[in-house]
């Protein structure tokens, strides 16, 4: 079956959740969380999670693992550079079953093309756990928005259909 024969069995109106990781971002000052959320409801997605956490590792997984059951996916924004307290990454490598090897490095090749060399720094990453999708992305409004749009919307649907299967 080709991809084009796979898309059209993507699944529309996902239940997703969103939480940002900053220990300095508020519901008003959350771009990257209202600009994701945004994009999917536009998709026709239901947000039916969202939650800023601090950049406490035990936290955003305790999050992740507790809300994904309900969910067909969440994305994450923030805690995915090199900073000190970046530990989104970690967190998500230690909840996931497979890593989509493929979403982080396309993502830093299409940002490599929008900010150069400085691409190299992001630690985004995607993966799956228990037949849910999980997706971390840079704490950037710019980064969310070229991972969701190139990226993350027009896949999603295909995602969680195989994730079904």
């Amino acid at each position: 079956m080709s991809v084009h024969d796979h898309q059209k069995r993507a699944r529309a109106h996902l239940k997703v959740g969103v939480i940002t990781a900053s220990d300095s971002r508020t519901p008003e000052t959350d771009q990257s969380g209202k600009l994701i959320r945004s994009l999917l409801e536009n998709a026709g997605h239901l947000v039916a999670y969202y939650e800023i956490l601090p950049d406490d590792r035990e936290k955003i997984a305790a999050a992740l693992v507790n809300n994904l059951e309900n969910l067909d996916a969440i994305i994450l924004s923030g805690g995915t550079g090199i900073a000190a307290r970046d530990g989104t990454t970690e967190v998500v490598k230690s909840v996931i079953d497979k890593e989509l090897e493929g979403f982080g490095e396309l993502f830093r090749m299409l940002s490599f093309q929008e900010i150069g060399a400085a691409a190299m720094m992001s630690r985004a990453i995607a993966g799956v756990r228990h037949g849910k999708f999980v997706a971390a992305l840079p704490g950037s409004p710019d980064a969310c928005r070229l991972a969701m749009e190139k990226l993350l919307i027009p896949q999603l649907g295909h995602i969680t259909w195989l994730l079904s299967l």
